[in-house]
């Protein structure tokens, strides 16, 4: 099929992925404003008015970006790579800010790590989709996405952010697998990655405190030596199978000097609130996410769709289950939002924006591929994992 028959034939965007979002907003603001409202009592709807600000321009973007063509993206992602690591480079002249870091430009309002997420999905989907046939070169493969990745992710650890460039690097290796890289060759990257992020977990304080402070927070949450994830496991126990109802959370009080209620660990006041069924809901939420994001992928039209396609879905779902296990102490503590959910700002407008280019994705390819699971096992042929094959068209 054509590139000019395929657009004739594009559907309508995936109104399953719309409605879903939609439903994840609108739990976000009341979850915001029954976690935000008791912080300052004094101004209850302080952080409620900016989170409804940063869902009407997080929603404006999406919409725009919708009715973009997906592939204009792959025109524009050197300069795209271009000004988000001269932002990133800009952060080291910035004030330093919460916990000795420079991460945040213009007096707060931007913090280029958010948007590097989406760029770096952009750039590597873009180089990627060029270079599938010759992954299986590690002059021509490996090597050039070990500099590529790892001249961004340099950047976001120096701020420091070791767990936003952690999150960066796993969606970027997802991508490269998917694309169809050696086995050999994904060992080796998971290899020296997990070598440079132990560096700089002993190079960096804050890290190496957080890191010992998980390991008695594992065993004994009870008695974790920090706040924020002692009181966020207790208030996921009180909330019981059902919760103490809407509003009704203590932890979020004041008094319990829980840092971040309303946007790192908000998972903890749906759970007290909600209780686990809540709690589950908001997993499920985001399982199904992950199931449209790949179906999108899956029938993408052509490389670049797809894997942008798979690295915004990976990216987004990633981010939503690591949030969750800090909060469950699966894992250390890290700082990263609760996709939707947690308090708007760089993140929930970059958030937007790949779900504005994933739903633009979804309109060109819907009804028009198919895995070919043959294909997919049997990599004999040196393409991608997620391949796809022609089926006829309906009619």
């Amino acid at each position: 099929m054509s590139a000019s028959s395929a657009r004739t034939t594009a559907k309508h965007i995936d109104n399953q992925l719309l409605i879903l979002i939609f439903a994840l907003l609108g739990f976000g603001i009341v979850m915001q404003f029954s976690a935000s409202y008791a912080i300052d009592p004094d101004a209850p709807y302080k952080f409620i008015t900016k989170h409804l600000i940063m869902v009407a321009l997080g929603l404006s973007i999406m919409f725009i970006l919708i009715q973009i063509d997906y592939r204009v993206w792959e025109k524009l992602a050197i300069p795209i790579m271009a000004v988000t690591l001269g932002l990133l480079i800009l952060t080291f002249f910035a004030k330093v800010g919460v916990g000795g870091a420079k991460r945040q430009l213009f007096h707060g309002s931007v913090q280029p790590s958010e948007l590097a997420k989406l760029a770096i999905i952009i750039y590597i989907a873009a180089w990627l989709a060029t270079r599938e046939a010759h992954l299986d070169r590690v002059t021509l493969g490996l090597l050039p996405f070990s500099i590529i990745l790892g001249t961004f992710v340099s950047a976001i650890v120096l701020q420091p952010d070791i767990s936003t460039s952690v999150l960066i690097a796993l969606t970027a290796v997802a991508m490269f697998i998917v694309a169809g890289a050696e086995l050999m060759q994904i060992g080796i990257l998971l290899g020296v990655m997990g070598l440079v992020f132990g560096i700089a977990i002993y190079q960096f304080r804050h890290a190496t405190r957080r890191l010992a402070e998980f390991v008695v927070s594992f065993s004994a949450p009870w008695n974790s030596p920090n706040t924020q994830v002692r009181n966020g496991y207790a208030a996921l126990h009180r909330g019981g199978l059902f919760g103490k109802g809407l509003g009704n959370s203590i932890y979020k009080l004041p008094e319990y000097h829980v840092t971040a209620i309303h946007s790192d660990i908000i998972f903890a006041v749906i759970g007290e609130e909600l209780g686990l069924l809540g709690a589950l809901a908001v997993i499920a939420a985001f399982l199904f996410f992950a199931y449209r994001g790949t179906r999108i992928a899956l029938n993408a039209s052509d490389s670049f769709g797809r894997l942008l396609a798979f690295g915004v879905t990976t990216w987004i779902v990633l981010q939503a289950f690591i949030n969750i296990a800090v909060v469950t102490v699966t894992i250390p503590n890290t700082g990263i939002p609760l996709p939707f959910i947690s308090h708007g700002g760089s993140s929930l407008l970059a958030t937007m924006a790949g779900v504005g280019i994933l739903l633009n994705i979804s309109k060109d390819g819907q009804s028009r591929f198919s895995l070919n699971a043959n294909s997919s096992i049997r990599r004999r042929n040196r393409r991608s994992r997620v391949s796809y094959s022609h089926r006829r068209r309906r009619g």
